[in-house]
């Protein structure tokens, strides 16, 4: 590899790491090109990194406000870190000599378990006990005991699987999404002047954008239902 240390185990922490990097500095400039009072709501009127932050936000917040709900409007920092880290990955691997984090199942297993500890966390935050007594089912008392100890049963595979389900929907789209991409190129590599590799580039951006997308409503949708009140 070309930067000492990093080996073909380890490559993907590398970008994982490098990736995180960007994000942090892009987020303090976002932060400093923000502003304060007036300038801080005032719309950026030009294109420029508070344009481009604000579109990533307000997309994020529109999502939001559909699957969660306007109250759901505390998490949307959690949710746009979430899109962006996958996002940026996904996109990384587009890049001449990248390899995508989450290309590799580690990667997007630990995401998918950080989705599964989150939406548990706010769950036991909004809900309390009620929370977990959910998974037991809607019925109660000792009559229906042998049926809440199969709705427990149920209930703790169906979101243990959660986290499994989410890394390897990520990790097979997106290391089938740059095999193709490399196949192709490397077909085309001497018909450099046919757009041909234009269109898998294309093809290779939808699957990178769509798949980040999918991962964050899927993330939102278990949120939601996990701080539904019992009412709802």
């Amino acid at each position: 590899m070309l930067v000492p240390g990093v080996t073909h185990d380890n490559v993907h922490v590398a970008t994982a790491a490098a990736v995180g990097g960007v994000l942090v500095a892009t987020a303090f400039a976002g932060r400093a090109v923000l502003g304060t009072g007036e300038a801080a709501v005032t719309p950026a009127s030009t294109f420029s990194l508070k344009g481009i932050i604000e579109l990533i936000v307000e997309f994020i917040v529109g999502i939001v406000d559909m699957v969660v709900g306007e109250g759901g409007r505390k998490y949307v920092p959690m949710f746009a870190a979430v899109f962006m880290f996958v996002w940026v990955q996904n996109l990384a691997g587009l890049l001449p000599g990248m390899t995508p984090a989450t290309d590799n199942i580690n990667t997007t297993l630990a995401v998918g378990i950080f989705s599964f500890l989150v939406y548990n966390f706010y769950g036991l935050k909004e809900n309390g006990m009620d929370y977990v007594k959910h998974f037991l089912g809607p019925v109660t008392g000792w009559v229906w005991l042998p049926m809440m100890v199969l709705m427990l049963g149920i209930e703790v595979i169906g979101h243990a699987v959660r986290p499994l389900t989410l890394g390897l929907r990520l990790y097979g789209n997106i290391m089938a999404d740059h095999t193709v991409l490399s196949v192709f190129l490397s077909m085309f590599e001497r018909l450099w002047f046919i757009p041909v590799p234009a269109i898998f580039y294309g093809m290779g951006i939808f699957v990178a954008s769509m798949q980040a997308f999918v991962f964050t409503m899927l993330s939102m949708i278990y949120v939601s239902m996990a701080i539904a009140h019992e009412e709802h």
